[in-house]
């Protein structure tokens, strides 16, 4: 699981996440799972949100993730499609996913995501999970990355555009921080109708979690 940063003092800003970070020494480890009494406001389904599945869906699934985190595109290409096909195509599961950036190359390829469009949105988090060992390691990543999303329809002209978009960078880092104050502080974390899990998880264990909850 990789752990995020933590930061003495003070919670992420904008202003740190596009510069340099300077960690602690100390990394704060989680327990894997914690039932919370209620869940926090900051789990609250709002409009702005990417939402994949039923909205009347007895279960919702909350992710936080980082765009270059390799546990992160590890879920999304192993564990997320059988997920999406047992439990949210047959409308028992709402997925949510948001974004919770760990560098400033994770913060550009989600803003990527997000000028997509809602419609694209998933597929292009899809194809940016499934090839992240090629783009996230190299040394121009954003041109590497462009080049795989052409695929897409997404061009080198929008990539430029939707990096220039500070308003657009500033509400992705405040995403993150709503996921800091419900406790995130390692990605993948997941939320499952209040309870937090960190960490990836396979099919099995959420067949296990989830057994509980769906009919």
């Amino acid at each position: 699981m990789r752990k995020m940063l933590i930061l003495a003092g003070s919670t992420l800003c904008a202003a740190a996440i596009l510069g340099v970070v300077t960690p602690s020494a100390t990394l704060r480890a989680a327990p894997p799972v914690v039932q919370l009494a209620q869940a926090p406001a900051e789990l609250q389904v709002t409009p702005e949100d990417h939402v994949m599945g039923n909205a009347d869906a007895p279960v919702t699934i909350i992710e936080y993730a980082s765009m270059t985190c390799p546990h992160c595109a590890t879920f999304h290409t192993d564990t997320l499609p059988t997920l999406k096909q047992k439990y949210v195509d047959s409308g028992k599961v709402r997925f949510i996913f948001r974004d919770f950036p760990l560098d400033q190359i994770a913060l550009q390829a989600a803003q990527i995501a997000e000028c997509s469009g809602k419609d694209r949105y998933f597929g292009v988090i899809d194809v940016i999970f499934r090839t992240q060992a090629q783009w996230a390691a190299s040394k121009e990543p954003m041109a590497e990355l462009g080049k795989t999303l052409r695929i897409a329809g997404i061009t080198e002209a929008d990539i430029k555009t939707c990096l220039a978009d500070q308003k657009l960078a500033t509400a992705i880092v405040g995403e993150r921080q709503g996921g800091e104050k419900a406790g995130v502080d390692s990605t993948p974390t997941l939320f499952i109708n209040g309870q937090r899990w960190n960490g990836a998880r396979s099919v099995a264990a959420l067949d296990e979690a989830l057994a509980k909850l769906v009919k």
